[in-house]
């Protein structure tokens, strides 16, 4: 098994580096079942993050690229389960994507709340605002 940086899984998703991309895919197409990419719970959110503010993204294209990322056997997407939790919620919801895994990462490591400042975090993926 390999990580894979963020930058990696931008490449191939974007396809935008003559350089880059074609290296990308050569890696990531070569990548089998027996030896998996391993993709971190990081990775995913700057995954978001990138494929959202630098290449302006659509929700819908961000939830077309985290299913088609989970879906794939040649990857190993740490707390898999989880982020198909933050994925519904994100998809169903105007919460940000960061927000939804913050607070059901919380859920499952037993916390009663998130406790947060921010407002729409708390009115849209239910953490707990403070004042």
């Amino acid at each position: 098994m390999i990580g894979l940086d963020t930058n990696v899984l931008v490449r191939y998703v974007a396809q935008d580096d003559a350089k880059q991309s074609p290296k990308a895919s050569r890696l990531i197409e070569s990548l089998t079942t027996d030896s998996p990419g391993y993709v971190s719970l990081v990775s995913v959110v700057e995954l978001v993050w990138v494929l959202a503010g630098c290449y302006a993204l659509s929700k819908d294209e961000i939830c077309e690229v985290l299913e088609t990322l989970l879906r794939t056997k040649e990857l190993v997407v740490a707390n898999a389960d989880i982020i198909w939790k933050a994925l519904r919620l994100f998809k169903s919801g105007k919460a940000d994507f960061a927000d939804c895994l913050i607070e059901l990462s919380a859920q499952d490591a037993g916390c009663s709340y998130t406790a947060t400042f921010d407002r729409d975090a708390a009115k849209h993926c239910g953490m707990k605002l403070i004042g």
